[in-house]
């Protein structure tokens, strides 16, 4: 009974850490981008055409994407214990999950090579910016399913509108990463961008959020009341994650106001997830056990039948 206890705790720890260790890679990758370090290591795999690891004078750009290209192991360091514990606990559904989060690492470390080779193509960047916001969502799940082995799925109304709620959210999140890629932290000086507006994209992209609080706020008004914390959660989320957004367009985009928007992106990833989860599946009702009746208590109860 204590082996297994201690499983299920180094197993949920590891959930724990693979989701801030994904969430963290995102932060990192950002940094990466917004100090226009992107070909700091001009070329993949290898960090210059003679060296896996920076040569001659190490500047600070070199520094970053190296470090980042670093970190990339102790994520897959993560997943590769989180997947073991998985394994060992016997559960299918915790093994699937683990192991679609541990070739997620590899999936990625080649995407990013690509975006290296391929001059930081902003189509690419924002495709590899959304694999990590989707392993998030994973993570979220795997954690969601340590405690419910067997869901019984609900339908009705209110699941398919936690569905759109989510729809509209990766609609929100893909249209970031767009605009980002018409903006000017391209991750390199003279990487060009997607050639699209920038302020009809941020429009569209403003519209999109709208849409999205306004389906956040109906979903809150009937969800079940054991969702009902996911929901405000996300909400709160999106609210601050507006008013970053709208800041920081309106003083031309610093970079400290978009590293804070690029972690509430992979805030919303997971509460989003969390929120359907919840509304998804809620907890099944157990029934309340028989009280036991006192020798007393029958004796008067009968004593009253008599009369």
């Amino acid at each position: 009974m204590g082996v297994r206890l201690d499983l299920s705790r180094q197993v949920r720890r590891l959930g724990w850490a693979s989701l801030a260790a994904n969430i963290g890679i995102v932060l990192t990758g950002g940094a990466v981008r917004l100090t226009a370090s992107g070909l700091g290591c001009p070329t993949w795999p290898r960090c210059t055409e003679e060296s896996f690891t920076p040569r001659g004078a190490l500047d600070y750009h070199s520094a970053i994407e190296f470090g980042n290209r670093l970190l990339t192991f102790v994520l897959a360091a993560v997943a590769v214990l989180t997947f073991v514990s998985a394994w060992q606990t016997g559960r299918r559904d915790l093994r699937l999950l683990a192991l679609v989060m541990a070739l997620g690492i590899p999936a990625q470390a080649v995407i990013g090579g690509f975006v290296v080779l391929a001059d930081l193509n902003p189509w690419l960047v924002s495709f590899h910016l959304l694999c990590s916001l989707a392993i998030i969502g994973v993570a979220v799940l795997f954690l969601w399913r340590l405690d419910r082995p067997d869901p019984e799925p609900a339908s009705g109304r209110v699941v398919t509108l936690a569905w759109l709620v989510l729809a509209a959210g990766w609609a929100v999140l893909y249209v970031g990463t767009v605009v980002t890629g018409s903006g000017p932290h391209a991750g390199d000086r003279d990487v060009p961008r997607n050639g699209l507006d920038p302020l009809q994209l941020s429009q569209v992209h403003a519209d999109l959020v709208f849409l999205f609080v306004g389906l956040t706020i109906g979903l809150a008004l009937v969800a079940p009341a054991s969702a009902r914390r996911a929901v405000l959660v996300l909400l709160g989320l999106e609210l601050a994650q507006g008013l970053v957004g709208f800041v920081q367009y309106f003083t031309d985009l610093p970079v400290l106001l978009v590293g804070i928007h690029l972690l509430g992106a992979a805030l919303i990833s997971a509460a989003m997830t969390w929120a359907l989860l919840a509304t998804r599946e809620p907890p099944t009702a157990v029934a309340a056990p028989p009280q036991r009746v006192s020798s007393g208590s029958s004796a008067t109860e009968t004593k009253s039948s008599e009369r």
